[in-house]
């Protein structure tokens, strides 16, 4: 399916776009034309906690508008009220309109690291600060952005909402291995939901959608400790990477919601790349379309699930 420029009307807020899903996404919202805002912590100046300094919103805003469309980094720290206040109004004030809203904050996979990661402790023998702060992270910074970006998107019909998450409603119904990141991936599904509810009436859409198993930056190179013109060595210390997608998969599966006339038909709805892609067409850089969901919950059930039956 092409939609070259479809959305060259459109305003576009990606929160949370240094890096990973959400880069692409923005990414792929300036090649249909959009305009997109990026914002993030990380910029040339000053690194996050994260601790990835080659990444920066900078970066994300030259590649919207290399790839079509124009974008503008604005340094914002999601938790920080009135800096999403300002952003906003900036937004307002440029534009004197938002269409889509992305929340794609999060950063704290290494607090979920330090707690153990697969291998983790019990809830109550986790730092209590490292646990409060992913909730923070995955949860609080999308309620501010919503809450100050919303009255702005709902001022006319057809707005929508992205809110991003790792796992399915499906998926993350069950235990997640660790109790704060079980919250914070799950509360997204939730927030999309209800935020459906409450902007059906007034003819915009909010959902949630995830990647599946997601070569992004930090897991080619510091877990996998590979690229990704050569990610299927990494397959021989883990199998299951042979489901893997790149970012660009995620973004166009937003790309593609966003320039749908009908999008409201996902109000409230918990969707992923693999599944977006069975319905709009669109393939992941190498011309495939992965289904890492319906392949991990095959191989969960004890199946052993075949790439080619995925892919």
């Amino acid at each position: 399916m092409s939609t070259q420029g479809v959305l060259a009307d459109k305003i576009a807020l990606v929160a949370g776009a240094t890096r990973g899903a959400s880069r692409a996404m923005a990414v792929a919202l300036g090649a249909e034309g959009a305009t997109v805002y990026v914002t993030g912590r990380t910029t040339r100046d000053r690194v996050s906690e994260v601790g990835r300094p080659t990444e920066t919103i900078e970066e994300t805003a030259e590649l919207v508008t290399a790839a079509g469309g124009a974008g503008i980094a604005v340094p914002t720290d999601h938790l920080e009220r009135e800096q999403v206040r300002a952003l906003v109004e900036r937004i307002d004030r440029e534009q004197g309109r938002l269409d889509v809203l992305v929340n794609g904050m999060w950063g704290g996979d290494y607090l979920w690291i330090e707690a153990g990661g697969f291998h983790t402790k019990k809830m109550w023998e986790i730092d209590l600060d490292a646990g409060l702060r992913m909730l923070r992270l995955g949860v609080e910074s999308h309620i501010i952005t919503s809450h100050h970006a919303l009255p702005l998107l709902t001022r006319r019909p057809g707005g929508l909402v992205v809110e991003v998450t790792d796992g399915t409603a499906e998926y993350n119904a069950k235990y997640r291995g660790q109790f704060h990141f079980d919250l914070a991936k799950y509360a997204p599904i939730r927030m999309a939901f209800d935020l459906g509810e409450e902007l059906r009436e007034l003819g915009c859409t909010a959902v949630c959608i995830t990647p599946g198993y997601l070569r992004s930056e930090a897991m080619l190179d510091t877990h996998m400790k590979v690229t990704e013109e050569n990610w299927r060595d990494a397959v021989e210390q883990d199998p299951h990477f042979c489901i893997s997608e790149s970012p660009v998969y995620v973004g166009r599966a937003v790309a593609a919601l966003a320039a749908d006339p009908d999008v409201a038909r996902w109000n409230g709805q918990s969707l992923s790349s693999g599944q977006l892609a069975r319905v709009y067409g669109f393939t992941d850089v190498d011309g495939t379309r992965p289904d890492a969901w319906g392949y991990i919950m095959a191989e969960e059930a004890g199946k052993e699930p075949k790439e080619a039956d995925y892919r």
